[in-house]
């Protein structure tokens, strides 16, 4: 007996039902981003594996989808990391290529690469799926789609405003309500590390703080101490652990703890800046939190810092982040080019707009009108219509096969289609179709030309 056939941990099928569901929250993301300006691109599943090496810090590299060389994968092998077991040296004998991480490296890449063709300030869009080997749990997949919005070219601070108008667009129009854009800054953390004399360990720093909300206060402090922060240095910071009040009361205590810092007093100017723009233009449904302890631990961001939360009644985490990265594609040679950008994430909103009921009805709907297939000059009288139908933007079919009607009206209420067509000899000779609304009931006979107007 064969073995039931299964799917790697981590991945999904998706019904017709979750497709449209799916495409639904892509058009309205694609729409607003096309209403602030963005331009689609696409790039290649998988990269260069020195393309995305380096480029996540420690944690993400170790997260990375490494692909095996085609044929004999052994033949360029390091064999003496292969003797000796050292899998950091082995894998890029044996691995040429990856499965991209996530959309802003390659997007990097792409920029360098093609460099004279774009118009500066360039602001792109990209929907596609990412991989990462990370652990499967809730709202936590292997392979997902990322829908991110960047522009490069700009150091102006009103891109960052924006995002966050971008962000509630997108959430207004979902009917997502109590939606928390989190923004934080680099140079914020990193006038911590300089106001208790811990530069050169930034970005341990950061990465063990943006673990704050799952291993705790005590957590992190112990994670910091093990990477050689000493003690002193954090009785220093104390504050930022239980910071609370509103944005300009956070502003406020900051500016005491950061006196100091240069970089840090530029970061708080960055907050008053955004704060100051998004007062003048309210959201109309997410709000605004600064929450320092944010730092996403990526290596690449240089500035503003977003993180998205979910409604508090969904416990999700995030659906969403992006940030500054002033030297991003330098990485790759071309130097002075700032960017920003956002990420929406789309399996993680399906979660919260299922879980919320917030899908429309009419997201469901496919197939308009089934026309009953009683024999063979039935269903081609029936298709005649069908064409017309469809040419008219009309979504129709003809069941297949001249099953007993019982199964074909059960088909029907399965697939939720709203209305039937009865088309029988009497019918063909009067030029008629017999009509059936699913869920009244009522029947009657009209022409096609009756047909097609009440299907309108």
């Amino acid at each position: 007996m064969a073995q039931k056939p299964s799917i790697p941990k981590g991945t999904r099928d998706f019904t017709p039902l979750e497709v449209a569901k799916r495409t639904y929250i892509i058009s309205v993301i694609k729409d607003q981003f096309e209403k602030f300006g963005f331009q689609p691109i696409e790039t290649p599943s998988f990269e260069n594996f020195e393309t995305l090496m380096g480029k996540y810090g420690e944690e993400g590299d170790r997260l990375i989808f490494k692909i095996l060389n085609s044929g004999d994968f052994l033949a360029k092998a390091n064999t003496k990391a292969f003797q000796e077991k050292d899998s950091l040296k082995l894998t890029p004998s044996i691995s040429e290529k990856a499965l991209r991480y996530d959309l802003t490296v390659p997007f990097a890449r792409f920029v360098v690469q093609h460099q004279n063709e774009l118009e500066f300030p360039f602001k792109r869009y990209q929907i596609q799926p990412v991989w990462r080997a990370d652990r499967p749990q809730k709202g936590r997949f292997r392979e997902f789609f990322q829908c991110d919005a960047d522009v490069v070219g700009s150091d102006s601070l009103w891109q960052e405003v924006e995002f966050i108008q971008l962000y509630d667009a997108v959430f207004t129009s979902l009917g997502l309500k109590g939606v928390q854009i989190k923004i934080n800054n680099r140079k914020i953390l990193s006038g911590f590390t300089e106001v208790i004399g811990e530069q050169e360990k930034l970005i341990d720093f950061t990465v063990a703080l943006d673990k704050l909300d799952k291993i705790g206060e005590e957590g992190v402090k112990k994670e910091m101490l093990e990477k050689g922060i000493s003690e002193e240095a954090l009785k220093k910071i104390q504050p930022i652990f239980g910071l609370k009040g509103t944005f300009s009361e956070k502003i406020s205590i900051l500016k005491t703890i950061l006196d100091t810092s240069e970089i840090g007093r530029k970061g708080i100017k960055e907050f008053q800046f955004i704060q100051s723009a998004i007062s003048e233009m309210p959201l109309k449904t997410a709000e605004l939190d600064l929450d320092i302890t944010l730092a996403r631990g990526l290596n690449y961001y240089t500035g503003a810092i977003f993180e998205v939360a979910a409604p508090p009644e969904v416990k999700l985490g995030s659906i969403g982040g992006g940030g500054r990265y002033d030297d991003l594609t330098g990485i790759f040679g071309l130097k002075d080019i700032s960017g920003v950008g956002i990420s929406f994430g789309l399996d993680r909103i399906f979660l919260v707009l299922e879980e919320l009921n917030l899908f429309p009805k009419t997201v469901t709907l496919n197939t308009k009108v089934l026309f009953i297939n009683f024999g063979e000059k039935e269903a081609l009288y029936g298709l005649k219509a069908i064409r017309k139908l469809r040419e008219a933007g009309i979504a129709a079919e003809l069941y297949p096969d001249a099953a007993k009607m019982k199964k074909q009206m059960v088909y029907a209420n399965k697939r939720e289609i709203p209305f039937v067509v009865l088309a029988g000899p009497e019918e063909i000779e009067l030029q008629l179709y017999g009509f059936k609304n699913m869920k009244t009931g009522e029947q009657e006979k009209v022409s096609l030309d009756g047909l097609m107007e009440i299907l309108k």
